[in-house]
């Protein structure tokens, strides 16, 4: 067996095995839910395995089939709703620091939030983003992730300031964070260019699943 189909079994294996994870934590979370910020937790989880099973599905696919053009539709349409999935579960997870921590002024603090995230989403919907197709211009890849990013500084500052709060399952929600965003940033800018630096996304779904846990 080659190198490249030993990679792509084992990524099959490894999105298969995150995605299962995730959607059971999801439902028991729902299930069991005892506060309106478990019940959020439980479907920021489901928004996370619904985007991520339209981008991953195609993958696991593509790794059986091995021809890329047939997917090629699939996989972009996959990720365009993947980026709108990712930008719904930080509003969410937004929220639950809301919820948690109760700030003052928390209805004008969301009201950028909101802005950031609604700006992501209609930038990764325009069709200059040319989804589905070999080569998407690289400026919009830039473009789209920019409020994206915005937005993840946004809900890991306020975990982060009130870390000591006595929330002790969220004690740790902004290092999850700026975890995830340090591994996205590096294949956002150079994955292009370096196709190994997509490896990063799978540390980043470890740490989107220790996220979800900590709702349990």
């Amino acid at each position: 067996m080659s190198r490249k189909k030993i990679i792509r079994y084992t990524e099959t294996i490894f999105d298969s095995a995150y995605l299962c994870t995730v959607l059971m934590t999801g439902v028991y979370i729902l299930v069991t839910a005892k506060s309106a910020g478990h019940v959020l937790f439980g479907i920021m989880a489901l928004i996370l395995v619904s985007g991520d099973l339209c981008h991953l599905a195609p993958r696991i696919a593509l790794s059986f089939c091995g021809n890329t053009q047939r997917f090629l539709q699939a996989l972009g349409t996959g990720k365009m709703i993947a980026s709108v999935s990712m930008t719904l579960f930080y509003v969410f997870l937004w929220h639950i620091g809301i919820l948690s921590f109760s700030p003052s002024g928390a209805a004008g603090l969301t009201i950028p939030v909101y802005l950031v995230a609604a700006i992501r989403v209609v930038l990764t919907l325009l069709p200059q983003n040319r989804w589905g197709q070999d080569a998407s211009p690289a400026r919009w890849h830039i473009y789209r992730n920019v409020p994206f990013i915005l937005l993840g500084c946004a809900v890991g500052f306020l975990f982060f300031i009130y870390r000591h709060s006595g929330v002790a399952h969220l004690r740790w929600m902004w290092l999850a964070i700026l975890l995830s965003f340090a591994f996205y940033i590096p294949v956002v800018l150079g994955a292009r260019k370096y196709p190994a630096l997509g490896m990063l996304m799978l540390p980043k779904s470890c740490v989107y699943v220790w996220i979800i846990t900590m709702g349990l």
